[in-house]
């Protein structure tokens, strides 16, 4: 049996984020393979160890110490792991590091790994240090950690051929070995009917109607563009609301009001979140176009999803969403009026025009996107398989 430590994520059950997903679906997708078993570092307030699609979790108490308590956790879960394999004589263990935090203090933590015989993989996501939350110390610190994680780590797993490439340039000098595995989407449908309940509920307290509204959901962050998209949505001549799934603080959306003045405009909707995964799903499929404006990172997890759920979806046309949405998807760029002009136009689509789109992108996931893809090239890299 191969032992898989997974350090990084939040843990499991998830209910929202995009490394929790992956984690939640990779064990369930593998919960009665028995020849892999997983070990979830998960952040709580107490200490613990419980059971979760037959992958052993270890709760790990943080001190809540602001933006350092993500490397305080990373550091933990990699000391907790090396015990567990000390005391457990596990032979040849791999751990796989989601995310590049923690680079300054990771090569003596390899050494102790490589000693016991293990293997390090990394996700190392997207640009992480690119984004626009950080202060220019903070962002310094991000590139050199990921530098160092890129250095010491055997096999860097990226979610992304774009993030591929630039690993493979950027760190040339250390020849990383590489190797490509998406995020992935579920190929059904929600199993929320479409007079169900707790929809109707949700669509009543929103004002919201089915295929009545455009729709975005992701984390309220500068680089996700949310003020260039409301701006462009308010330009546009639609009839239709503009449904925002996300968390803001008080703060940020009062700066946005003042900014955009989007209260005065009805059409423009903060729902909150959603963390049920079925009614989220079965928000998407029944929006009327998703609008998408992430420019940093490689796959992004919203983006699949919708994807996978929704018939169209208009991105902001970068490297990473092209590579994702390729001729399923309409583009539009940051210039003034572009995206308005796009939901203008997707309006007047007939419904034979989106539903071919909606079938390029139903097949794009299933092709490449799919979690049981996925989960049978994670198998393989983990079981040392070739293709």
């Amino acid at each position: 049996m191969k032992h898989i430590f997974i350090i990084g994520s939040k843990g499991i059950p998830a209910q929202y984020g995009g490394f929790e997903t992956f984690v939640e679906k990779l064990t369930e997708y593998h919960q009665d393979n028995r020849k892999i078993k997983y070990h979830v570092a998960c952040k709580g307030t107490e200490s613990d160890e419980y059971e979760y699609h037959n992958a052993h979790c270890f709760k790990l108490k943080v001190p809540n110490i602001g933006p350092a308590q993500a490397i305080t956790y990373d550091l933990q879960a990699l000391s907790y792991s090396i015990k567990y394999i000390k005391k457990h004589r596990i032979r040849r263990p791999i751990v796989y590091i989601l995310g590049c935090s923690i680079g300054p203090f990771f090569r003596r933590y390899k050494k102790k790994i490589h000693k016991l015989g293990g293997e390090i993989l990394l996700n190392p996501d997207g640009l992480e240090w690119m984004r626009q939350k950080w202060r220019r110390p903070v962002q310094r610190y991000l590139k050199l950690s990921e530098k160092l994680m890129v250095k010491h780590s055997d096999l860097i797993v990226c979610d992304s051929i774009n993030i591929e490439k630039y690993i493979r340039e950027e760190y040339a000098k250390f020849n990383p070995q590489t190797t490509f595995i998406p995020y992935g989407a579920e190929m059904r449908r929600s199993r929320l009917k479409d007079d169900d309940t707790k929809l109707m509920k949700w669509y009543k307290e929103k004002g919201l109607k089915t295929k009545e509204y455009f729709l975005v959901v992701g984390r309220f962050v500068p680089e996700n563009n949310y003020e260039t998209m409301i701006r462009e949505f308010m330009k546009s001549s639609v009839e239709k609301d503009f449904a925002l799934i996300t968390n803001v603080s008080d703060d940020f959306l009062r700066d946005l009001r003042e900014r955009t003045h989007f209260d005065k405009d009805k059409r423009i909707k903060f729902v909150g979140t959603v963390y049920d995964q079925e009614l989220l799903m079965k928000i998407r499929e029944n929006t009327f176009g998703y609008l998408h404006g992430h420019e940093v990172g490689g796959t992004n997890p919203s983006l699949v999803e919708a994807l996978g759920t929704t018939d169209l979806n208009l991105l902001l046309g970068v490297s990473f969403n092209k590579e994702v949405g390729r001729d399923a998807a309409l583009y539009w760029s940051k210039k003034p009026g572009s995206l308005a002009k796009l939901i203008d136009a997707a309006e007047r689509l007939s419904p034979e025009e989106i539903a071919g789109l909606g079938e390029k992108a139903k097949k794009r996931v299933k092709e490449v996107y799919n979690w049981q893809l996925i989960s049978d090239q994670y198998e393989k890299i983990f079981l040392g398989k070739k293709n």
